[in-house]
């Protein structure tokens, strides 16, 4: 008779299955490098969507790319000074500019120009060096109110304030901002990048690359507003957890591997792992995704992944739930 040992046994029991992945769309390469994606979803037809990529170099290479869901590139953006994240929420579009410190905020649209300018809003004022740098950016509106907000995570930060949060109010081609909190909770190792809101249960997720992914409210008004409500992605990572995208009934968490990057799915509602999808896609930064039909490539949505090696996106259709 077969005995396993208990520990085995209770490892066998825990493990979530891995199911490897295949892109199905690779954007046109860029000369130089890529960082972060972001998914506009077109009002109209969906399959006309765009995908903007930040393209992480000094002004005037750095910029973004515009690409359609075949991967073309529709137009580049350039003379941003570092560009590193963007999120895109209904047809605004925000990026940050790391050697400018500050956001750069976009409108949206359907046809060429596809981004226009709406202003720029410094970040981490009174701050220098690394503290002063802007990285991750995620967009939420309130719901109770309709407010918009930009919580932004930057290179360098202490425990309890790694992350600003600004409030946006955009009239008609203009854009203002104002800072309303600090908070992040940071283990003190590696760093803050990657953050996205929940945007049905106002949370914001954010990863400490060498700990874990930490969970606040969105609100920054809320109770408690700056606690630390819920932690994932603690085991089972064996690079830097990156990129974080919310979409359907999954909460997706990159962990960073080189040629083969690997995306954790965690169920929205309880936070439990469900399943590890693992990629062609290396060295894996940003994500983004999108879990509603998206054309005929991508009848369940799509999972938009950063491709180091090449310099380009990879599109990976979603399962159905």
């Amino acid at each position: 008779m077969l005995r396993i040992p208990v520990t085995a046994l209770l490892v066998l029991l825990a493990a979530v299955p891995v199911h490897n992945i295949k892109p199905i769309v690779e954007t046109a390469p860029m000369p130089v490098d890529v960082d972060d994606p972001s998914i506009w979803v077109n009002p109209a037809d969906a399959g006309k969507s765009l995908i903007v990529g930040t393209i992480k170099r000094p002004k005037p290479e750095g910029g973004v790319g515009i690409y359609n869901l075949r991967g073309e590139l529709l137009d580049r953006i350039r003379d941003i000074d570092r560009p590193n994240n963007v999120d895109i929420l209904g047809d605004i579009c925000v990026l940050t500019e790391r050697y400018a410190h500050q956001l750069r905020v976009y409108r949206v649209g359907a046809e060429k120009p596809w981004l226009t300018l709406l202003g720029t809003v410094p970040v981490f004022a009174g701050q220098t060096g690394d503290s002063s740098d802007p990285m991750g950016i995620a967009l939420y509106r309130r719901q109770r109110d309709l407010a918009l907000f930009a919580i932004v995570s930057r290179r360098m930060g202490p425990s309890g304030a790694y992350l600003w949060q600004y409030r946006l109010d955009v009239t008609g081609d203009r854009v203002t901002g104002s800072k309303v909190r600090e908070f992040g909770v940071f283990s003190g190792s590696g760093q803050i990048e990657a953050v996205a809101v929940d945007s049905e249960r106002e949370l914001v997720y954010y990863a400490d690359e060498d700990c874990c992914v930490r969970a606040s409210e969105a609100d920054p008004d809320k109770r408690g507003a700056s606690q630390e409500v819920a932690r994932i992605a603690t085991t089972g990572f064996r690079a830097n957890r990156e990129g974080i995208a919310v979409a359907g009934p999954w909460i997706i968490v990159t962990d960073q591997l080189p040629n083969a990057s690997e995306y954790h799915v965690y169920d929205r509602t309880d936070r439990r792992e469900m399943a590890v999808w693992r990629g062609q896609s290396d060295t894996t930064d940003g994500i983004d995704a999108v879990s509603r039909p998206m054309g005929p490539g991508f009848p369940n949505g799509f999972l938009v992944a950063m491709n180091s090696a090449r310099h380009t996106f990879h599109l990976y259709s979603l399962p159905s739930r």
